[in-house]
């Protein structure tokens, strides 16, 4: 099961995001939360907000243990710029970009949870009693021809 979150807008540029991001990917979501709360970089917070919000909806749309997930996938890419300008001596301009990033997570689980093996098994529960009764439709064909022989 994937459960996915995004950030969109993120006043912050996407360069300075990624060294974040690149502090968590691929940990499991308890270590993932303590390296972001110590991180004294400005777009820790954001990240590990983003990272609550995922875990908060694993735990209540998919009943799934925040100890049993890992980040598989995150991703930053860039967003709008803002192109403002700074005025200059002599009637010129000096153009200020001010970027944003999109920030894109993917939370997988370590170990499949019970209930998608109940699921499985309900399913072939569900299989089975088509297959029994064609089976004695057949045994019923085959004890006909037997008897009338």
């Amino acid at each position: 099961m994937e459960i996915t979150a995004k950030l969109s807008n993120l006043r912050t540029a996407p360069r300075k995001v990624r060294q974040v991001v690149d502090l968590v990917r691929g940990k499991g979501v308890l270590q993932a939360q303590s390296i972001l709360s110590f991180t004294v970089n400005k777009s820790a917070r954001p990240v590990l907000k983003l990272l609550n919000s995922a875990i908060d909806s694993a735990k209540r749309n998919h009943q799934i243990a925040e100890t049993n997930l890992i980040i598989s996938k995150i991703t930053v890419d860039e967003g709008p710029k803002m192109k403002r300008w700074h005025p200059m001596s002599r009637g010129r301009a000096f153009p200020i970009i001010k970027r944003s990033a999109h920030i894109a997570l993917v939370l997988s689980e370590i170990t499949p949870t019970v209930k998608t093996d109940k699921e499985a098994k309900k399913e072939v529960k569900a299989e089975k009693p088509e297959v029994k009764e064609v089976k004695k439709a057949v045994k019923k064909v085959v004890k006909r021809k037997t008897v009338k022989k």
